[in-house]
């Protein structure tokens, strides 16, 4: 380790649809750090941040950063670049999590349960003709089917559709965070999302948090308006079922070679078979947020997760990158 009270430079903001998310996670970080005695600083996502690396050096960096580049690895292949050790996964990592098709094969490959899907960029949607395309996912994958960016987080962009009507306006609707769509099944059942955290021990499987948003769908203002959706945590499952889905986030983490932390969404259905939605490199760690829910619900104090996770990549900050 660097030091005995490491320097923490946060990362949060940038230029993506989910700045204010991004901010605010920060924020909530950055004062939990500080109540277990470190010394943080903040910083926005711009032209500034390798000067600032380079004048007023940090022990090591966390990006807080959601959304594009922050989740993409783009920013971790900065950070690489200039040789700073940071909180969480690698750039490569980053890269085949973020982006949805990609993943999806992956999980698959890996055996893992995840929702069948159409991937569809902008264009051939418009060159092929949107009424045929539609009229064919419809035919093949059924109803509902839930549509959502390709890259994206927070729900942005995302539709829950019932009928063969309301698919144009929620493909006009994805196609505003991305140029290319994922429609796929829509699997009824129970929404739970897992979080992994590796504390320096190899990654656990914290309890998972059962989601019920008030509308019926946990979309972006679900998951940030404080009350618009009740949680349970750790979620109401069987033993069995709540070792399954802790499994499994475990075998996602693992899948993807992630690093320090990381949280895996899925469906239960009725039979109690989890299914993978998908897998966030980088969990919002604001008030309504679902990894620290994850993180009281075990008994935990946030603070000193979070300087567990400092010291785990300080540690490892020796290993060359992947």
């Amino acid at each position: 380790m660097t030091a005995l009270s490491p320097t923490v430079l946060i990362l949060a903001g940038g230029l993506s649809h989910e700045r204010d998310v991004s901010l605010r996670s920060g924020r909530r970080v950055a004062d939990a750090l500080r109540d277990v005695g470190l010394t943080v600083a903040t910083s926005d996502l711009d032209a500034k941040l390798l000067d600032l690396l380079r004048s007023r050096p940090a022990d090591i960096v966390w990006p807080l950063l959601h959304g594009a580049s922050g989740e993409d690895g783009a920013v971790r292949d900065v950070l690489d670049l200039a040789g700073v050790p940071y909180v969480g996964s690698r750039a490569a990592a980053c890269r085949m999590a973020w982006d949805k098709p990609v993943a999806k094969e992956i999980l698959v490959r890996a055996g893992l349960r995840t929702p069948a899907f159409v991937a569809l960029p902008h264009g051939v949607f418009r060159e092929v003709g949107a009424a045929a395309v539609l009229g064919s996912i419809v035919e093949r994958l059924g109803l509902p089917l839930v549509v959502k960016p390709a890259r994206g987080g927070s729900a942005l962009g995302v539709s829950l559709v019932n009928t063969p009507e309301a698919l144009p306006r929620a493909m006009v609707d994805c196609f505003g965070y991305g140029d290319v769509a994922v429609v796929e099944q829509h699997v009824a059942g129970v929404e739970v999302a897992v979080s992994v955290v590796d504390l320096g021990a190899g990654p656990i499987a914290l309890p998972p948090v059962e989601i019920v948003p008030d509308g019926g769908v946990y979309d972006y203002d679900a998951r940030y308006t404080a009350g618009a959706t009740e949680f349970f945590c750790p979620a109401r499952l069987t033993s069995a079922t709540t070792a399954t889905v802790g499994n499994v986030a475990l075998a996602v983490h693992g899948t993807f070679g992630l690093r320090h932390l990381s949280r895996t969404d899925l469906i239960v259905d009725a039979a109690g078979v989890p299914w993978v939605l998908e897998v966030n490199v980088a969990p919002g760690m604001t008030e309504t947020s679902l990894l620290p829910q994850s993180i009281d619900a075990a008994g935990r104090r946030a603070g000193e997760v979070y300087r567990r996770l400092v010291e785990t990549a300080l540690y490892e900050a020796g290993e060359p990158a992947r």
